[in-house]
């Protein structure tokens, strides 16, 4: 009992100050800010409880660009975090892909830390909340911008906007858990979820090594529904790590230094790279299969969830996902505001202003010419023999071995019936007029109609490659 007392009365401050930030009171003594103390709806506080948490336990929150969605997640009785509500992105803005520099109208992704003072109940959007961006991860890469939100208003300029009636909610859940004592809650925003199926289709996408990294991070969190310890050194970011064995001294990281030796613990490291095997098994076989790659855009405008485009008129979902049937999707939740401006839909990019990589040419043997890391990983799993092989070289090379039994008929033919009418007498063996002088000596070619490369020599791979990407990110 004296223990539970004492903490109490240390969670005291923390609490107080976090209501005195929250509630939006001045200096002049003015009335607590009404809608940052608006309750929990009580279907919500019904549905806490159906999944077995308190009011004001932990949240973790995840947002997801392509398919426009934020979660929030909730500490249960068990100590783990489950799904207790999905809420539907009313507008994003920019690409897949994360903030650069300032003005660039992309929405961040990473991993994000909110504190009581990062709450805004005096926004212009309603409601609001900073992701905190730049981060440490961020910072190290050089890369600008202020003032990112999650807020209301449904209008995003790189930021992730819901309708007011949903940053209500959102808002209250993370009030509730600072009162209860949790110092800060992390957002993982990502460019779409971490799946097999999403990880094929965007293959090719030059962010796909810091997608990976980001994975990495789901893949912790997705393992061990805790929220995962992130630190960021060497310009990437560290997952759940501990002191090394034997070690003492606290871990010192710093963004854009050196690592300092660490561990993470084996039940979760083995866990986490039981589930990447999976995961990797089955980007293979979906490559394999012949997945279609997704195209890059330009014109970007970002995306909006279906439940919202199907409301107004000729709106387009951009960059989201589209709905399969707007007759399945309810009522929007919240209101939309007349201003409310929806994405325009993506053209492709044409391949000559394709983005490309600033990674240097690399000679990779792990994956032939043509193929990326996914499709050289399926051809080494043996999965390879599907509608992957339907590449340009690989049928040119089919056609041929079926065309050389009927080039051999024809030819003999030709001969037998130019030894009928030919006067001429047949060529001694050995002689070098068995070939027209007229005709010039062919270049000898691959499958794929290009020369032939010297003996012993390795495929070069573009720069553009995703196969130089990844060689040059691992």
């Amino acid at each position: 009992m004296t223990s539970r007392l004492s903490g109490r009365a240390l969670a005291a401050p923390i609490i107080l100050a976090a209501a005195l930030v929250l509630a939006g009171c001045k200096n002049d003594g003015s009335a607590i800010n009404a809608k940052a103390m608006k309750p929990l709806p009580e279907k919500l506080v019904a549905e806490i409880q159906k999944k077995d948490m308190d009011a004001q336990s932990p949240i973790l929150v995840r947002l997801f660009k392509q398919e426009a969605e934020l979660e929030v997640w909730k500490q249960d009785r068990s100590g783990r975090f489950s799904l207790l509500k999905t809420y539907p992105i009313c507008r994003w803005s920019g690409d897949l892909g994360p903030k650069i520099k300032e003005g660039d109208r992309q929405a961040p992704e990473g991993f994000y830390s909110i504190t009581p003072a990062q709450m805004n109940p005096q926004s212009a959007y309603y409601l609001s909340f900073n992701m905190g961006y730049p981060n440490a991860f961020d910072k190290a890469l050089g890369r600008t911008g202020s003032q990112l939100m999650v807020h209301g208003d449904c209008s995003s300029r790189g930021c992730y906007a819901m309708t007011d009636e949903q940053i209500s909610e959102i808002y209250a859940l993370g009030r509730e858990s600072f009162f209860g004592g949790q110092r800060a809650f992390q957002v993982q925003a990502y460019p779409f979820r971490m799946t097999p199926a999403n990880f094929a289709r965007h293959r090719n996408n030059p962010n796909m090594p810091f997608w990976k990294m980001l994975k990495e991070g789901n893949d912790h969190f997705e393992v061990t529904r805790q929220e995962p310890k992130i630190d960021v050194c060497e310009k990437r970011y560290v997952f759940d790590a501990q002191p090394a064995p034997g070690s003492t001294a606290p871990l010192n990281f710093s963004p854009a230094g050196r690592c300092p030796a660490y561990q993470v613990s084996e039940d979760v490291a083995q866990a986490v790279r039981q589930k990447q095997r999976e995961d990797d098994t089955k980007i293979a076989e979906l490559v394999s299969r012949g997945t279609p790659v997704a195209s890059l855009n330009h014109g970007i405008d970002g995306g909006m969830n279906a439940v919202f485009a199907s409301k107004l008129p000729n709106a387009s979902t951009g960059l989201s996902e589209p709905a399969v049937s707007t007759a399945a999707l309810g009522s929007a939740p919240g209101t939309i505001p007349q201003h409310v401006n929806p994405p325009k839909t993506p053209e492709p990019v044409p391949t000559a202003f394709a983005p490309s990589s600033p990674a240097p040419a690399t000679q990779v043997a792990a994956a032939g010419p043509g193929e990326n890391f996914f499709a050289g990983l399926a051809r080494k799993m043996g999965l390879s023999s599907g509608p992957e092989q339907s590449t340009p070289a690989v049928a040119a090379k089919a056609k041929t071995v079926r065309q050389e039994p009927r080039r051999a008929r024809q030819t003999a033919t030709q001969t037998a019936r130019a030894a009928r009418t030919d006067p001429r007498p047949a060529p001694k063996p050995g002689t070098s007029k068995t070939v027209a002088a007229s005709a010039p000596a062919a270049k000898p070619e691959s499958a794929s109609g290009s020369a032939t490369p010297l003996a012993g020599s390795q495929p070069i791979v573009s720069s553009n490659s995703f196969s130089s990407r990844w060689s040059a990110f691992r």
